[in-house]
């Protein structure tokens, strides 16, 4: 069983969506698990606030080291059993790689999803939040940073749930046979289903001939130039 871990301000911001279609079903059929760390449950201040002025000055408000660092000591030391404190003994870690955010990361791709989908890690996803997270999180985690494209996002949950979505459909089983992999077929951008043809504000919409013809031969060459 690979696990996630996602340490987020707004882990109701993500559930949705793993608990959902495929994500769901591997959780169900014990393929993967996913685990929500709430930042604010590891503060020591009755008002879980976890976020402070920036050092040397600068807009808004940077997301505190402490929190963060608590939060990821009991993702990666689950067997202290004690997840919901502030302070953690010390038990024994997980085999984890940790992943930080940041458009200036490494470019995450399909090659990196396929290596991560069938090695032998667990993954922490560190979701930051206003002007970012006090970068020792990021030093004392020894984590590795990650984009998903060359644009800004408010925060690091689209990217985490991208990274466990295009993981998760790598892990063996998930999908049920290597088939269902669309990157593993011929498949075209563009694909069809009934009707045959479509009437639609005064124009004719056809399914191309050539995917009735029976020719597979025909069929996987229109495929390919419809990449």
């Amino acid at each position: 069983m690979k696990r996630f871990s996602v340490i987020t301000l707004f882990p109701e911001a993500c559930k949705p969506y793993t608990d959902s279609s495929i994500i769901k079903r591997s959780q169900e059929d014990g393929h993967t698990k996913i685990e929500y760390y709430n930042p604010r449950d590891f503060t020591d201040n009755k008002h879980h606030r976890i976020d402070q002025k920036p050092y040397g000055g600068g807009p808004g408000m940077v997301l505190e080291v402490e929190p963060f660092l608590r939060a990821w000591q009991a993702a990666v030391e689950p067997d202290t059993g004690i997840k919901r404190l502030a302070k953690l003994v010390t038990g024994k870690k997980r085999n984890c790689k940790t992943i930080f955010f940041s458009p200036s990361g490494k470019q995450f791709d399909q090659a990196d999803a396929i290596r991560m989908g069938n090695d032998n890690h667990d993954y922490v996803f560190i979701c930051g939040r206003y002007e970012g997270i006090d970068q020792r999180v990021v030093d004392a985690t020894n984590a590795e940073t990650y984009s998903i494209g060359p644009y800004v996002l408010t925060g690091g949950e689209l990217p985490a749930l991208t990274m466990v979505d295009a993981i998760t459909r790598q892990i063996p089983g998930v999908l049920g046979d290597n088939e269902s992999l669309e990157e593993n077929r011929i498949a075209s951008a563009a694909v069809y289903t009934r009707p045959r043809s479509l009437k639609w504000q005064g124009k004719t919409y056809d399914v191309p001939e050539v995917l009735f013809s029976g020719n597979h031969a025909e069929i996987d060459k229109w495929r390919m130039n419809n990449f």
